[in-house]
């Protein structure tokens, strides 16, 4: 269900695709058409969460022939997939990191929805690029901030203040600035569901964003969580998200490095924490369609206090240029 609604995004994305699926609904022939973007709409499946279809959009986005502006109808926080909090906090200053910046790269959330109805929407808008900039990201640097936002749709106000309260007693014994935002959603921009969560995140002096989050379960589904425990869980996610460190955290590692791949014929580094077993795949997956191999080093901590494992991905772009010009 999920998945279709995924492939009719992708066609409405493109202009020229070839689809077909058997009757069983085992195999799928995909023929990939133009990348042409422009401004469209898609209403996502309620199963998984906007940030599901969006994760791949971010690593299309650059290469359309004309700037994408999508308005995603869904989910936009659930358990599984990355909520759109995350991406809009951690994604973005990545892409920028590359040369996608300028004033049409935003992710905008108007109304929120939570599992299992749904009812948010978000709008995302990228500007369009020829070539990506090669990086050299290796020194991550320590911790300066903590930001975050608490929200709560179609439950009391109270709960995201809560969230707050128990979240801060954690992260003040580490650093004094930490600043969570509350966002209530009132009336029609607050979905279908009930349901609360929260999105943590902590930046350093280099402007590395590592990110954690937990939502509430849905309506009728598991038992009820207190917020109070969500938000020291939230917090300790984030604080094992640091130990781990890395320039960009597990959520990203893959379109990190999509991005280097596609770079000019240059050399980038980025320094990761611990691989994810979605960024194993994606390497593999890397290799057989751009013949890239990357070249791994691992890097132990020198001192105790710099956390878990590093290691350090070195390749050299494969030199794609976007060469849709458009006629006018």
């Amino acid at each position: 269900d999920f998945e279709a609604s995924f492939i009719r995004l992708i066609d409405k994305v493109t202009n020229g695709s070839r689809i077909e699926i058997n009757q069983t609904g085992t195999t799928l022939y995909y023929q990939p058409g133009l990348l042409y973007g422009g401004s469209l709409e898609h209403d996502c499946s309620p199963s998984r969460s906007i940030g599901y279809y969006l994760e791949s959009l971010l690593c299309l986005a650059p290469f359309m022939k004309h700037p994408l502006k999508i308005v995603l109808r869904g989910v936009t926080n659930d358990q599984v997939d990355p909520s759109v909090d995350v991406l809009k906090a951690t994604a973005l200053p990545l892409l920028k990191k590359f040369g996608i910046d300028g004033e049409s790269l935003e992710i905008k959330i108007n109304r929120r929805g939570m599992p299992p109805k749904g009812g948010g929407e978000i709008l995302f808008a990228c500007p369009v690029r020829k070539v990506l900039q090669p990086i050299q990201f290796t020194d991550p640097g320590k911790i300066k901030r903590i930001r975050g936002t608490a929200y709560s749709v179609r439950v009391s106000p109270q709960m995201a203040n809560r969230m707050v309260e128990s979240a801060r007693n954690i992260l003040n014994k580490f650093l004094p600035d930490v600043y969570i935002y509350t966002d209530h959603m009132k009336g029609v921009s607050s979905g279908k569901s009930p349901g609360f969560g929260m999105c943590l995140t902590a930046e350093t002096i280099n402007g590395t964003i590592l990110s954690a989050e937990l939502a509430s379960n849905p309506q009728g589904q598991g038992a009820a969580v207190l917020p109070e425990e969500l938000g020291q869980n939230c917090a300790k996610l984030l604080l094992e998200e640091v130990y781990r460190g890395g320039c960009v955290d597990s959520t990203n590692q893959s379109l990190a490095l999509l991005l280097m791949t596609l770079g000019q014929r240059d050399v980038s580094k980025v320094l990761l924490g611990p691989l994810s077993p979605y960024t194993i795949e994606f390497l593999r997956h890397l290799r057989s369609f751009f013949q890239i191999m990357f070249k791994i080093e691992t890097k132990t901590p020198e001192e105790e206090h710099m956390g878990g494992e590093k290691v350090l991905m070195t390749c050299v772009g494969i030199g794609f240029s976007n060469l849709s010009k458009t006629i006018r």
